[in-house]
């Protein structure tokens, strides 16, 4: 294939977002993790557990389609890669 190839353009494009997405997605895990010690320690409050919550929900909605387009992308790679369309 050739690098003007717009399929591998947009795949490309598709597994920078994915990767964004998956970055994005632990790090509100993350987040959330820290607040929910915090609130451990420090006793939850109602805008402790606003916080954990939203960010597990954020985190979860972001997260889960991220992971299956770089899913995706890879597949798409190694049929590639194998000629095994």
């Amino acid at each position: 294939m050739t690098d003007d190839d717009p399929v591998l353009h947009r795949r490309a494009r598709v597994a920078a977002l994915a990767r964004a997405g998956q970055g994005c997605g632990y790090i509100l895990y993350g987040a959330a993790l820290v607040v929910f010690f915090y609130g451990l320690i420090a006793g939850f409050s109602r805008g402790v557990s606003a916080v954990v919550v939203a960010a597990l929900v954020a985190g979860s909605v972001i997260l889960a389609p991220a992971i299956i387009a770089g899913y995706a992308v890879r597949a798409a790679d190694r049929a590639d890669r194998d000629a095994d369309w």
